[in-house]
């Protein structure tokens, strides 16, 4: 819908034009056996109307000549038949319609050149109708250009609003770029951070099949093999990973050799917070069990951003953490009592609202971040302890 609404508002004026011409057509053809009809032949008084139809649509490709153009035709015509445009009440309308148009232009040079196109036009096609006075062309014309007055008196308000709709859908583009940038980002990072758990694991286990092989007997040469097998496809695999993630990697940026972090590590998260001066309350639970390393990861993650944005972008006085385990899920609340942040983007050092929900959508889980009623932010995420 947000969409619709420019395309609404910047062809409105051409719905409105083109069911103009429509009732002019229909009542061209309904009233041929009226005492004074139009004196052309029906099919030009058609195309001629259809003419004038697309030299107002032309407006936006050439905003001054399309509506120019207008009453260059209309004044052609009235030369062929003066009838065809005083004939329908409804052109009347569209050339007022036409008039503010030529008012309207950002150009005040053009913009006076079309008052003198709107005045010339107008005096013509009265001119062309038989017994015309002299009161008919002077204030038939002056109708016209009043329209053009309204027109070039909105010329500024309307400026700025087209000005203001074009910076709207640029900030939205913006907006959208800056989300999808947020998810790339945040997947590598998932990336980098998961080659690192699961190389670990996979290390482990080639590690363990080696020493397993080394302590069977001689006459033990089918599981021998077997073992020698998972070995190779071990360290294959290691191998396709580092090559894999490695070109995700910052050229600039060095192995990490600090443990990955996890929820046991989770007291010194909460006393670095308390190190900043946030008041930080931690309360665990249920009992404790083991989860699979991104997992892990994720619930620390969460933490870490709920708190970060708390003493960098809320303002927060207080922010309190749980931590709930059950059979199924292990349960993260971060809650403060700041002026909440806008997660669209992600801040700066942080992973945002987008990045969350990219890492917490990987696993199956549920994630539900905002203000709440009685003030503060909330921040609650349910992640599957078996994935």
């Amino acid at each position: 819908m947000q969409r619709l609404r420019p395309f609404t508002r910047k062809y409105v004026l051409d719905l409105a034009v083109g069911l103009l011409v429509l009732v002019a057509m229909v009542e061209t053809v309904a009233r041929r056996d009226s005492p004074i009809p139009p004196l052309a032949p029906l099919w030009f008084a058609l195309l001629a109307l259809a003419i004038l139809v697309v030299a107002i649509f032309a407006r936006h490709w050439f905003p001054f000549a399309g509506p120019a153009a207008y009453w260059t035709l209309a004044a052609g015509i009235a030369f062929i038949d003066w009838s065809l445009l005083t004939f329908p009440v409804s052109l009347f309308a569209v050339g007022l319609a036409v008039s503010f148009l030529l008012g309207n232009q950002r150009d005040a040079r053009k913009a006076w050149l079309g008052l003198a196109v709107v005045l010339i036009g107008a005096n013509v096609v009265v001119f062309r109708i038989p017994d015309s006075t002299v009161a008919e062309l002077i204030f038939i014309p002056i109708e016209f250009a009043i329209s053009w007055l309204a027109g070039f008196v909105l010329r500024g308000s309307v400026e700025r609003a087209e000005t203001a709709e074009e910076l709207t859908v640029r900030l939205e583009r913006e907006r959208e770029a800056n989300a999808l940038r947020a998810v790339v980002e945040e997947r590598t990072r998932i990336a980098r951070e998961l080659h690192d758990i699961v190389g670990h694991s996979v290390s482990v286990m080639t590690v363990q099949a080696s020493g397993v092989r080394r302590l069977l007997r001689p006459e033990q040469q089918g599981e021998r093999e077997a073992l020698l097998a998972v070995e190779r496809t071990g360290r294959e695999a290691l191998a396709e990973m580092r090559r894999v993630v490695g070109a995700l990697r910052d050229p600039d940026e060095d192995p990490s050799l600090t443990p990955q972090p996890s929820l046991t590590r989770l007291d010194t998260l909460v006393d670095q917070a308390r190190e900043t001066g946030l008041p930080v309350d931690l309360e665990v639970e249920g009992e404790p069990v083991p989860l699979p390393g991104g997992v892990d990861l994720t619930a620390y993650r969460l933490v870490q951003e709920g708190l970060t944005n708390a003493i960098k972008h809320s303002a927060a006085q207080r922010a309190d953490v749980r931590v709930r385990y059950d059979d199924d899920h292990v349960e993260i609340e971060v809650v403060d009592d700041g002026r909440g942040v806008d997660g669209s983007a992600p801040p700066a050092g942080g992973i945002g609202l987008v990045g969350m929900r990219e890492r917490v959508s990987i696993y199956g889980g549920e994630l539900e971040a905002g203000p709440r009623p009685e003030g503060g932010f909330r921040l609650r995420a349910r992640l599957p302890v078996s994935t």
